[in-house]
């Protein structure tokens, strides 16, 4: 479990913009993972898709603004959430260092990131979001 724990926290390979933060990034991180991109424009957003060629997914949510308020992603590693996360990194170290040893997906929640993360070797999964950065009418359950 702890292995799994510190691949969840570091993960190896860099993907994504980084969540609260402008989506000028999406195009390098394209580049450096090899990945399709596939926009799909949404009644107020639109979602970034990257699939690499390992078949992993990491979906970008945008604002209208151009501020990704969500990501999410799957596949059979994980994404390096340090890269994904920015400055919300912290609060998830912070989670995780002082959580019991147990089996269940990684939540954080607090009034300004929440975070869910499971699954088990070759099949992970998870979503964050900055409730303040969701556009208006937009629901967290857009993320996934």
């Amino acid at each position: 479990m702890a292995a799994v724990l510190a691949a969840a926290l570091c993960g190896s390979i860099p993907a994504g913009a980084v969540l609260g933060e402008y989506a000028n990034s999406i195009p390098l991180d394209q580049q450096h993972l090899r990945a399709q991109l596939h926009e799909t424009v949404r009644q107020g957003y639109t979602v970034q898709r990257l699939k690499s060629p390992d078949g992993r997914i990491v979906r970008e949510y945008v604002s209208p603004a151009g501020v990704v308020f969500g990501i999410s992603w799957t596949g059979p590693t994980m994404p390096d959430l340090r890269q994904l996360l920015g400055s919300y990194f912290g609060q998830l170290q912070q989670v995780a260092q002082s959580r019991q040893p147990h089996r269940g997906p990684l939540i954080v929640k607090s009034k300004d990131f929440v975070l869910e993360s499971g699954g088990h070797m070759r099949s992970f999964h998870g979503s964050a979001y900055v409730p303040s950065l969701l556009p208006k009418g937009i629901s967290p359950e857009v993320i996934r």
